[in-house]
């Protein structure tokens, strides 16, 4: 027999979310009622309550319920019990036996009802509302509510398989049965008629199959191992609680079966007596047959023991011969000593424990044990009975207690547990969240293993036809241990072990490598790797003298690969202080410990708990404990608790821990005085007692304090339900662990916390905050504040006016004088608790006690008295509510002033009344005539809109012009590089260097062959994706440097964009596959775009550049057609509301004559007619007439705006127009730009334009240059300035911003054949075939659709839509300056988005309702989008149909696309620029390249092309060294 000892798992493992995370659940289910049973079969499972009985699938869907009410029908036997609907039922039945009968697919039921003493019903297991049979008979306990009986099944083992139902049913002395069989404790049921007395029946071959209780009896479980039969019951002696087992051995007859009665003792050393609360077998195909049972020990009721016992029965016994069961009428072996079994260990002590579940993975015992505080463990305990830090699996938010059965999922991956009348399905284990191996390993869990071919922590058997690795068969603290040992001729040999598990095939296939930091480590000759150990031999002038070698160990099983690394010491060196860290550090570099030093290793295994017993000298007096306030908290932890005790001036931390050997948490302390300290007690995954110590510098922890996590606080009524607005009123809330609220809150008032003044575990008492404004009613929803969480609270506090106190008497009685206060009625309610008074006489108050509380005709009276006040009359009294203070004066001295008052009230309201009416009037007139005007403008408003809607023409395009294409290689370098123009420039190649193909130096050569390992390239860029210091600016320049060095192979920039989109897609396959190529999040999706640009110039020259052009032009002269703020360049005209200048005035065309000076003799040209606008300012005016120049002549005047002046003939002389003169109004500090009507400019005046090159013009600059041009001018648009605008009463007519809505209608009629022709213009399809990289992708978007078994077609929908219309087309339309060589202003690229939206709504899937509230850019095409979604789905669906394109045909005109632009870009500056981000993540790319297993030749190429540009740096700088010199010389 093992000797009893605990088992090294502490509680407080369990109360760190950094040891261990909650599991998710994988769903649940509540049922009506507390539930009573709760059985499972493979396939199904089923909850019996009061009133319903449940069936339900294995993830918790309901399936069948059926009601446990109705009435019986028919006499005596035949008495049948029928379920009816509503409220016509007198009967409940109550279930007390539910077993699963799997072998014949039936559910027995049986059980008890109001007025039948038994009855039972065979149920069909596929459906409970089927009733097989029924019949009147008790099978198991004949009271309702029976928790200390058992049943189960009984299978006999012959070759014909007989079944019976065993009950055993709880025994108490006095009680009496409804049944003639009273004393019996065990039973033996058929489970057919083979005896012709009823299935149930208990008649059996020579007398009944029962067995009797000598005493008081409760059974806790029963189970069947082959042919025995174990039963489990807490027997009463006296004052002693004893646990007893029973063996059954099942044999045929059930008199026989009885007979075989023999019996065991469970015994815990040392204490006098136990109950057993839960028990479990746990699985096994072999002996010994153990089980696990939770124990609490008499006397101590909350803390619960889970010990483990060997319970393989003893058939050498004698038969029938026990102290406390019998088969005899009357018992007479009370004197019989049975036999004592004492647990093997145990395993695990928490309070209050009520469940355990058993099983077993390989070498290891898993156990699920259920709290009664409602939490869910997992202990994962190893063949040696040693265990890891347990696991919580679940927790509930209240202290709802785990039910006592919990049953395993046929697959092992779940748990059913019950809670009340809940059942949740939880995971065994969150293998999934473990993301490294190391994490999977560290997680100590048996189930979970390292998958290679997943590359991820999951089930083992979810890992098939794959290398696998997980934790091993015993339990370790780390992955690997070593030794360090001094061999013969200074040799130093290293012994690692690996503590892993894995296949057999796998183990087979072993390999370590050693290695330093000067490369190899071990000498040949050495032994040979045998799984699990390693052994290398090296030098011992290898190990530095007084500092410690950093060895990397490479391992390699089957398939899989990890490394660790170690330090390495010559052991004889290890010195410092304090010795317990010393000996610690000692063990750590793989050395012994002797003799208070640190030596080499010897053979065998070492033991490191010898540091444990080592005492460090303690040079400060040892702290003591004496209280932790608040003792109790949440389990989300508590901030600013209080420590109190002695000697705390040394304390640096608080250690929070149980009486086991885990790692405990720690907590850095502040506000040390000595006598207190302050720390946070951190948040905990689950619920109990925990101990406290002070911590020392020296590592040492004294002192003893204790620390209860609990569940969450809930509140369930609130008194009183109201308040006054001013707040500060005395509310109690009443609940369940009030104790651990820090503060309350109310939804008015979120981020003011009340603090609670009073609180206990039921009650809490605090003050409201104040709500401003609180009218009738206003209701404050409460919150509960605890740690740094927030939890909601089911209950409001309403808040109405603050009470209206109105005026007091008094009345003296004796020496008092009984006060009676006044106050209007209100839905307060406001208690004599709520209100406190004083006098006040001579500057002195005197307390007024509050007695009473009256209500009356609307008033609600306070009653006090001031007592002991003789010869005191009180004119004045302060009534005090929350924390606010009304003072009072006696009504009695106020009569003579109030009747002063009524008399001169009517004289006062007649004046005010004839002034008011007079002032009326004169309002009234001025209303009137603002109204009428007011209206008038809107009226010419709507008009002017209807006009311009119903004559707009779309002659906006006389002569635009060549079109200024850009040529493809500043083309491409602006769709490459749109943010970085140095980059941009120093990829592109010179005019002088297109024509010459450059060579590359050494490293860019070496470089350019390295990125064409497609297997080193994919991995290079996942390496840097996975790093959070790359950013998208940085992705998106490294997929634009790899297009450019890759440009003249875009075969191959093709094969890696290809491998890439497939990782992607099955990175995002089972998250959100409908986000994928949304946003530029990775180097693929930037490569995409790139690519797409190079393989679509030629269609975007050919078939769309012209159609976008015109576009752009006819937006722009229609945005001229109308008034420009010339500051704001919000515009009449345009598409965009943002960019709608509805605060523009009424304006008039002009037609200008331009005259042109030509030379310096005053000679002028012809002149050009020019259209222009009265408000335009000069530099608008210039514009106007620089671009219809060009327009007219076909080339542009000389020099910009900035180059020219012009000038006004006014009566024969020529005035000059500028922007800003003397004339231009100023509005406070801002001045208004000069316009033509300003200068009073007629239709048809003629303007001339003068050349600042000639000398007789003064030079001018532009006043856009000043950075504060929009802060010092303004145009059409007047500034918020507080101003007189008597004298422009012009510009002070109301505009309304809806009026002028119609303007976008107006603009979107007139450039609407454009926006058309250019959107069929990309979605058309010439010649009937798509361009053939749009064919050649969407093919390739199919495939992987049907390789990844993408089911829903939307899906594919919105690939398409993301990879080409979002990423190529709407970058073009909304920069078309990527296209043409032109400047994009920023209204025009309003106007441009609008359409961009417009054209992506047109392949939107979803049908979007648009309201009166929708935003004017998708109110402009609503009428559209349809009629361009259904020529959409046509381009999409031709696609389709076109015959597929072959591989060797794209690829063909990929090089032929090559070619063509041969030499345009700098590849070499590219390969420079990529080094530069391979070098910032050397180390990293080197990891990922050893971790996704590339062959170790790339590696070196690696390598060698950082040496070769690190020669190149030493070079140029040793060049520019030399230089230097011979120029100083």
């Amino acid at each position: 027999m093992l000797p009893l000892q605990l088992l090294s798992i502490p509680l407080i493992c369990l109360l760190w979310p950094q040891v261990q995370c909650l599991v998710t659940t994988s769903g649940h289910f509540t049922v009506d009622g507390d539930i009573r049973h709760f059985v499972t079969t493979p396939d199904a499972i089923y909850v019996a309550t009061e009133e319903k009985l449940y069936q339900l699938s294995r993830d918790l869907s309901p399936v069948h319920t059926v009601k446990q009410t109705g009435v019986f029908t028919g006499q005596s036997d035949a008495a049948q019990f029928s379920r009816v609907d509503g409220d016509s039922w007198n009967e409940t039945f109550s279930v007390n036996v539910l077993l699963p009968f799997v072998e014949n697919g039936t559910l027995i039921s049986c059980g008890v009802t109001d007025k039948v003493c038994g009855y039972c019903e065979l149920l069909a297991l596929a459906d409970i509302s089927s009733v097989l049979h029924r019949e009147l008979i008790l099978v198991g306990p004949f009271m309702r509510s029976s928790s200390a009986s058992v049943a189960l099944l009984v299978a006999i083992p012959r070759t014909k398989r007989d079944f019976y139902i065993m009950t055993a049913i709880q025994h108490h002395k006095g009680e009496t049965s409804c049944n003639s069989l009273r004393e019996e404790a065990v039973y033996l049921h058929d489970t057919d008629n083979k005896h012709g007395a009823g299935i149930f029946s208990i008649s059996g071959q020579g007398s009944n199959s029962l067995f009797r209780s000598a005493g008081d009896v409760d059974f806790v479980d029963g189970f069947q191992i082959a042919s025995v039969i174990y039963l489990f019951a807490n027997v009463r002696s006296g004052n002693v609680n004893r646990v007893r087992l029973i063996w059954l051995e099942a044999q045929e007859k059930k008199t026989d079966t009885m007979k075989s009665l023999r019996g065991a003792s469970l015994l815990l050393p040392g204490k006098k007596g136990s109950r057993l609360l839960a028990s479990s077998v746990v699985p096994s195909e072999a002996p010994p047959a153990l089980w696990a049972g939770v124990f609490h020990v008499d006397g101590d009721q909350s803390d619960t023991l889970l010990l483990l016992f060997d319970i393989t029965p003893d058939l050498t016994m004698p038969a029938n011969k026990d102290p406390d069961f019998c088969t005899a009428v009357k018992c007479a072996n009370q004197n019989f000593q049975a036999k004592v079994l004492q647990p093997l260990k145990v395993l695990f002590k928490q309070t209050s424990m009520t469940s355990v579940l058993a099983s077993t993975h390989g070498a290891w015992m898993v156990f699920f044990v259920g709290t009664a505080d409602g939490q869910l463990i997992k202990l994962n305990v190893d063949k040696n009975l040693r265990g890891t830090c347990p696991t919580f699996l679940y927790r509930t938010a209240d202290d709802r207690k785990v039910f006592p059965a919990m049953h395993l999922e046929v697959d092992g991956k779940h748990v059913y547990a019950a809670f009340s009348n809940q059942v949740q399905r939880v995971s065994v284990s969150n293998c999934h969240t473990r993301k490294t191996l190391d994490e999977c390993w560290s997680a100590q869990d048996p189930v979970c293993v390292w998958c290679r071919a997943k590359n991820s922590c999951t089930f083992k058997s979810d890992c098939r036809d794959s290398d696998w690795l997980s934790f091993p068969d015993d339990y370790q603290k780390r992955k690997i241990s070593f030794t360090v040992t001094q061999e013969s001729g200074a040799q130093i040999r290293l012994d690692v072990r690996t503590h892993v598990s894995t296949a057999e095939n796998t183990s087979s296939i072993f390999a370590c490598q050693f290695s330093a930091s000067s490369g190899e480590l071990c000498t040949r000759g050495g032994p040979s790797p045998i799984f699990p150990q390693c052994t290398c031999i090296f030098s011992n002038a290898t190990l530095p003298p007084n500092r410690g070698l950093s060895v990397t160990v490479k391992f390699r099983l089957g398939s899989l690969r990890f490394l660790e690394r170690i330090t390495l010491m010559t052991c004889p060196d290890v010195k410092g202080s304090p010795p317990a860290v010393l000996c610690r550090r000692c063990f750590e570099l793989g050395c012994s410990w002797s003799n208070g030093s640190c030596s080499w290793a010897t053979a065998g295994e070492m033991n490191d708990q010898v540091c444990q017993a080592i005492q460090s000298p303690v040079d400060l007096p040892k702290p003591e404990i004496s209280s932790v306030s608040p003792n109790v908290v949440s389990f989300y932890g508590h901030n600013r608790a209080v420590l109190s005790g002695r000697n705390l001036a040394g304390v640096t931390r608080v250690r929070i821990h149980t009486n086991m050997d885990c790692v405990p948490r720690e907590s850095f302390v502040w506000n040390n005085t000595g006598v207190s300290l302050m720390f946070h007690i951190p948040a905990s995954q689950g619920k109990g007692t925990v101990g406290l110590c002070a911590v020392l510098p020296d590592g040492g922890c004294h002192g003893n304090g204790t620390l209860t996590y609990t569940s969450l606080p809930s509140c369930t009524s609130v008194t009183p339900n109201s308040t006054w607005s001013s707040g500060k009123r005395k509310i109690l809330l009443v609940g369940s662990n009030l104790e651990v609220v820090d503060g309350v809150l109310h939804s008015h008032s979120r981020q003011e916390v009340s603090l609670p003044t009073d609180r206990s575990s039921c009650n809490l008492t605090y003050s409201t905050p104040a709500a401003e404004g609180a009218g009738t009613g206003l209701p404050s929803r409460l919150s509960l504040k605890v740690a740094n969480e927030t939890l909601a609270c089911p209950r409001s506090i309403i808040y109405y006016p603050d009470p209206h106190f109105t005026s007091f008497t008094s009345t003296r009685t004796g020496e008092d004088v009984r006060v009676t206060i006044q106050k209007t009625s209100d839905k307060l309610e406001m208690s004599i608790k709520d209100v406190t008074a004083v006098g006040v006489h001579g500057g002195k108050d005197y307390p007024c006690v509050m007695e009473a509380k009256d209500t009356d005709n609307q008033t609600d009276f306070f009653i006090c008295e001031i007592q002991n006040v003789p010869d005191v009359n009180f004119r004045q009294l302060k009534v005090l509510y929350g924390d606010q203070t009304v003072t009072l004066q006696n009504t009695s001295h106020l009569l003579t002033l109030m009747l002063l008052v009524l008399f001169l009230i009517p004289f006062i309201i007649l004046v005010v009344m004839m002034v008011y009416r007079r002032q009326q009037k004169q309002l009234t007139m001025k209303m009137n005539k603002r109204v009428e005007n007011l209206e008038l403008d809107i009226r010419n408003d709507i008009r002017q809109g209807f006009v311009d809607m119903q004559t707009e023409n779309a002659d906006l395009m006389e002569n635009v012009g060549a079109i200024p294409f850009l040529d493809y290689k500043h083309f491409a370098s602006r769709i490459f590089f749109p943010e970085n123009e140095a980059l941009m420039a120093s990829c592109m190649r010179d005019v002088g260097q297109v024509a010459v193909k450059v060579h590359l130096d050494k490293a860019c050569q070496a470089l350019s062959e390295l990125i064409l390992d497609q297997r080193f390239l994919t991995c290079m860029v996942h390496a840097v994706e996975e790093q959070k210091t790359f950013t998208i600016k940085d992705k998106c320049a490294l997929a634009s440097l790899l297009t450019v060095a890759l440009h003249s192979d875009l075969s191959y920039l093709t094969e890696v964009m290809e491998v890439l989109l497939k990782d992607l897609m099955q990175k995002n396959s089972a998250a959100q596959p409908k986000m994928m190529l949304r946003r530029t999040e990775t180097v693929v999706e930037k490569l995409l775009t790139n690519w797409m640009s190079i393989c679509l110039y030629g269609f975007l020259r050919e078939s769309v550049g012209q159609h976008l052009f015109l576009l752009v032009s006819a937006l722009t002269q229609q945005i001229a057609r109308g008034p420009v703020d010339c500051v704001t360049e919000k515009a009449l005209y345009t598409l965009s509301e943002d960019w709608l200048l509805w605060q523009a005035q009424d304006f008039t065309a002009l037609r200008l004559k331009v005259l042109f000076a030509v030379g310096n003799d005053g000679e002028v040209s012809e002149p050009l007619e020019v259209l222009a606008l009265n408000c335009d300012t000069v530099e608008q005016v210039k514009g106007k007439i620089l671009t219809t120049f060009k327009a007219k002549f076909g080339f542009p005047y000389n020099g910009p705006h900035t180059s020219v002046s012009i000038e006004f003939e006014r009566n024969g002389i020529f005035v000059a127009l500028d922007e800003v003169d003397a004339s231009s109004e100023v509005i406070g500090e801002v001045t208004m730009l000069n316009t033509l009507q300003h200068y009073k400019v007629p239709d048809g005046a003629t303007i001339k334009v003068l050349s600042r090159k000639n000398p007789s013009v003064s030079p001018q600059s532009s006043l856009k240059d000043d950075h504060d041009f929009s802060g010092k001018y303004f145009h059409l648009i007047d500034p918020d300035v507080d101003q007189d605008r008597g004298k422009g009463p012009e510009r002070k007519k109301l505009k309304l911003k809806e009026v002028h809505l119609t303007k976008l209608l107006s603009t979107k009629v007139a450039v609407h054949s454009f926006v058309e022709n250019l959107f069929r213009s990309i979605w058309g399809l010439p010649n009937c075939r798509a361009p053939l990289a749009v064919k050649y992708f969407f093919d390739f978007l199919d495939s992987q659709a049907e390789n990844m078994k993408i089911p829903d077609p939307d899906v594919l929908h919105i690939w398409k839509t993301n990879s080409l219309p979002l990423r190529f087309w709407v970058n073009i339309l909304k920069n078309p300056q990527f296209v043409f060589d032109m400047d994009k202003s920023p209204h025009l690229d309003g106007c441009l988005s609008v359409t961009a939206q417009a054209f992506m709504d047109s392949f939107s899937l979803s049908d979007t309702q648009l309201g009166k509230h929708a935003p004017t850019n998708k109110l402009l095409y609503a009428k559209d989008i349809p009629k361009f979604k259904q020529e959409v789905k046509a381009y999409y669906r031709q696609i389709r149909e076109q015959p597929p394109i072959t591989r060797a045909e794209f690829y063909n005109f990929l090089q032929e696309e090559s070619k063509k632009h041969e030499n345009e870009f700098n590849e070499g500056a590219a390969l420079k620029e990529l080094y530069k981000t391979i070098q910032r993540y050397f180390a990293e790319i080197l990891a990922k390249l050893e971790e996704d297993g590339v062959s170790g030749e790339a590696k070196k190429q690696l390598q060698r092309v950082k040496d070769t540009f690190d020669e190149l740096k030493s070079c140029s700088w040793t060049s520019s060294n030399q230089k230097s010199d011979g120029q100083h010389k």
